[in-house]
Formats: C-alpha cells, sequence, structure tokens
C-alpha cells in the first residue's frame, strides 16, 4: 500500500501517550499518514482507534533502546509508505523521581541514557539514512527536549544529562543533515499535562527545597508547535522552540 501523493509520512515514538499520542493525533487529522511507535502495543492501538476510520496510520512496537527494533520500524514504514517525510523523536522517561545523585543505581541511571540518547540517536540515525537515499531526498527530524536542557529539577540528574545531551544532538543532525535537505530542530516543553507531569498538580521540589505546586498546560497545544514545525518547508526550520505553561517557574525566579 502507498500513500497518496497528498499524504506526508511522519514517525510518532512514545506514540501511545502524552505528548507522542497528542502529536501523532494531530498529524493525523491535518491528513499526515502516521506509523506509531512504542514499547507496548495496547496504548498504541488506543491512539490509533482515537484518531479515527479515516486515519492513515501504521502501528509498529518498538523498543527504541533495541537497534534491530528501530531498523524493523523504518523499514516497516518504507515498505507502507514509500519515504519518510517526518520523525518525531519523542520516546523518553523521567526515571525514579527524587532520588539523590549519590543514591540513583546506575541501572536507573542506564535505563534513561539507554531511552532518551541512545534510542533517540537510533531513532534519528534510521531517519536520517532513509532522507538521505529516498526521492526526493530530505525530510524533517524533531527531538523532544525540555525545559530541562535549558535547566535542572532538584534529583533529575539521568533525566537532564540526557535532554542536554539531545541539545548537542540536534545541533550535530542540523549541520550534518544541511547537504541532503534533512532539516533538524527540538521542541523543549515544559509542564505539559500528561502522566509523567501529573505530580506537579500536587507539588514538586523547587530549586530551595520546598515543594509547590506547578501550572501545566494542555498537550494539544505542544501538539499545534510541532505541526507547525513540521509543515514548513524544507528551506524554513525552527531550530529551538520553547513551549510551556506560562506561569511555570523557570523565567526569573518564579
Amino acid at each position: 500500500m502507498n500513500a497518496s501523493a497528498a499524504r506526508k509520512t511522519a514517525v510518532v515514538t512514545g506514540a501511545g501517550s502524552g505528548i507522542g499520542r497528542s502529536v501523532a493525533l494531530t498529524l493525523a487529522a491535518a491528513g499526515w499518514s502516521v506509523a506509531l511507535a512504542g514499547r507496548r502495543s495496547e496504548p498504541l492501538e488506543e491512539t490509533a482507534a482515537l484518531a479515527g476510520a479515516d486515519a492513515d496510520l501504521l502501528v509498529v512496537r518498538t523498543d527504541v533502546t533495541s537497534p534491530d527494533d528501530v531498523t524493523a520500524l523504518f523499514e516497516a514504514v518504507r515498505d507502507r509508505y514509500g519515504r519518510l517525510d517526518l520523525l518525531f523523536n519523542n520516546a523518553g522517561t523521567f526515571g525514579p523521581g527524587g532520588v539523590a545523585v549519590e543514591d540513583l543505581a546506575y541501572e536507573a541511571w542506564r535505563h534513561v541514557v539507554d531511552t532518551n540518547l541512545n534510542g533517540a540517536f537510533l531513532c534519528a540515525q534510521a531517519a536520517y539514512r532513509q532522507m538521505k537515499e529516498q526521492d526526493p531526498q530530505g525530510g524533517r527530524i524533531i527531538n523532544n527536549g525540555s525545559i530541562s536542557a535549558h535547566v535542572p529539577r532538584p534529583h533529575s540528574v539521568a533525566y537532564t544529562a540526557t535532554k542536554h545531551a539531545m541539545t548537542g544532538l540536534t545541533k550535530a543532525l542540523s549541520l550534518d543533515g544541511r547537504p541532503y535537505r534533512i532539516a533538524v530542530g527540538q521542541i523543549d516543553i515544559g509542564n505539559a499535562a500528561t502522566d509523567m507531569t501529573a505530580r506537579m498538580r500536587t507539588g514538586v521540589p523547587q530549586a530551595n527545597g520546598e515543594p509547590a505546586v506547578e501550572p501545566v498546560m494542555d498537550a494539544a497545544d505542544v501538539a499545534r508547535t510541532v505541526l507547525h514545525m513540521a509543515e514548513l518547508p524544507l528551506e524554513a526550520n525552527v531550530q529551538f522552540a520553547t513551549v510551556m505553561a506560562t506561569t511555570m517557574p523557570y523565567i526569573g525566579r518564579g
């Protein structure tokens, strides 16, 4: 089955929940063909059901930390659609919350690094290869960074380190992609309302150690921003975008 000439094709990782689900649904509603990738098939199928019968979706169970799984994902997309126009590199994990540096188990550190950084690299590499080789050449990669790519939260060393590394990955891919019409950007998100940020509504530690309830925003607001970035011509690129709950304690002193 080939996508119609009018449709562009996207891969969304972590598409079974949260921001990934919202972005996948927004792309599908805008007429994109979307491959839904994630570790568990059931949440991906739920996303597909929410998109409705008219959506052109491909569900591919994928562990982004597995090179074999990532290869299989992009082969499935190539076989189904023939080309790839967008990767939203979204899959990630915060890891154990509230654990001090000296108490963080190496296994927990490694899990966050494998998911947030190594998984993002594997997916970006596979997308880059396909975009370089396809005709017409080119495509776009949008990496999901975080407010933590700029400033850390207390007890978030693994997550923060990987999100800073994501910025380096974005810059290097953006530079290396120029000869092949591969545009690479990053969206840094602050307090979108998802399961991962549910704790914001009950209070999270601030820099001074005191807990505080933080405002959140609708994940759909993030998805609309990703759609805007995705639908720019390849001659234009949003290199970095920050989308955050307006009054969250980030700018200034809160």
